[in-house]
């Protein structure tokens, strides 16, 4: 009876164990965005992102704070912030979603593996459906992904006064670059301290 209790806890502790080594995270993805108008582009970066992701499900989160994007010029992110992102009432964005195809993602194998990822993007207090191609790389078991996509400024409500129409382009691309690490039990409120 002894040896089945602990085989009993010893299988708890490593199924434990296993579930926790299927999510990665970081606090460190770097996210950037490019407008580019007649008369201006604009470049901003963030490389304070917070991200979660398991890989037995495919499911994934990202939280970035808004007046961590850092603009060439100081006057651009202050008007980022105070005119557009209105970041005190806002302060957040928030990617919730999926990779549509992680069966297709070989953990244990190095390689790069192209994925569609799927989910709600909330940005200026809206939230979208999203639809991303990006890639995974597996490279000594550590876990990386990128992607590049577009959003539409006025999908989310965000206003661009017809006096600088022609320096705010109304679509923005958005690159996400993060290196993931084995997610801790510790930082298990990890998207909500951004």
């Amino acid at each position: 009876m002894k040896f089945v209790k602990v085989l009993f806890i010893t299988c708890i502790l490593f199924l434990g164990t296993n579930l926790q080594a299927q999510k990665h995270f970081t606090r460190t993805g770097k996210i950037t965005f490019s407008s580019e108008a007649p008369l201006e582009k604009i470049e901003a970066s963030n490389q304070k992102a917070t991200s979660i992701i398991d890989i037995a499900t495919g499911k994934m989160e990202f939280a970035v704070l808004i007046k961590a994007f850092q603009f060439e010029k100081a006057l651009m992110q202050e008007h980022f912030n105070e005119n557009y992102m209105e970041s005190d009432k806002y302060p957040k964005a928030i990617f919730k979603g999926t990779i549509a195809d992680i069966s297709a993602v070989d953990f244990s194998k190095d390689g790069n593996y192209p994925v569609k990822v799927k989910g709600k993007l909330t940005i200026h207090g809206e939230t979208n459906e999203v639809e991303a191609e990006g890639t995974i790389n597996v490279k000594d078991g550590k876990i990386s992904a990128i992607s590049t996509f577009e959003v539409a400024v006025a999908d989310y409500k965000i206003k661009i006064p017809s006096v600088v129409k022609d320096n705010i382009a109304k679509t923005v691309q958005i690159s996400v670059d993060m290196n993931y690490e084995l997610f801790k039990k510790k930082n298990s409120s990890l998207t909500q301290k951004n």
